[in-house]
């Protein structure tokens, strides 16, 4: 029997193989895995995934089976081989796809023309801190440092551009006058003359 990656569950799934398997910063194995996958979505046999990537045809097997039996899961390194990943991939899909929800702070105009939050006490603009509380949530442990490795590892902004109106650093307030009048200027005084007796 031929083996072959089983089609993926749903588009997420998809789609997250598919970036992996083009990622520059992703680790290097997870990406070889999700290359295997995809070249047997196209209809590539075992031999040929492995002459094109390099690695025996037992490692493709191994690969697609646990990908086969455990989705994106069974892409991550196998337990008890260097050190395990934190979190899935599937989990770092859901961070990403936190950036691109609405904050649940944020104002909105309600049915009724109310300025209205899906919850009052959450952030109204995302941060480091609230993408990584939102995601604990969720269910996923994971830190403030590492969602920003995330996002920065997928170019991801988490941050609306701001228009400054006014910096609240001192050192970039205005300094009052411009230089040409900071420097004072001497002004030129002219010598009284001495008396004469012409009066007289």
């Amino acid at each position: 029997m031929v083996l072959r990656a089983r089609q993926s569950r749903d588009k997420n799934e998809q789609a997250v193989v598919c970036r992996l398997a083009r990622a520059r910063k992703a680790p290097r194995d997870l990406v070889m895995r999700a290359r295997m996958v995809e070249l047997s979505w196209s209809g590539r046999r075992v031999p040929a995934i492995a002459a094109e990537l390099g690695c025996s045809q037992k490692t493709v097997r191994c690969w697609l089976h646990r990908f086969n039996r455990m989705g994106l899961e069974g892409l991550e390194d196998l337990g008890g081989q260097g050190r395990k990943r934190r979190i899935t991939e599937a989990e770092r899909s859901t961070i990403i796809g936190l950036v691109k929800r609405s904050p649940p702070g944020r104002l909105t105009t309600g049915a009724d023309g109310e300025l209205v939050a899906e919850d009052a006490a959450g952030p109204p603009e995302w941060t480091l801190d609230g993408l990584a509380e939102q995601a604990r949530m969720l269910g996923i442990e994971v830190g403030r440092s590492q969602v920003r490795r995330i996002l920065l590892a997928e170019g991801v902004r988490w941050r609306r551009t701001r228009s400054w109106t006014r910096s609240k650093d001192p050192d970039s307030e205005g300094k009052g006058r411009g230089s040409s009048a900071s420097t004072r200027v001497r002004p030129m005084v002219r010598r009284s003359s001495a008396p004469t007796s012409s009066g007289r």
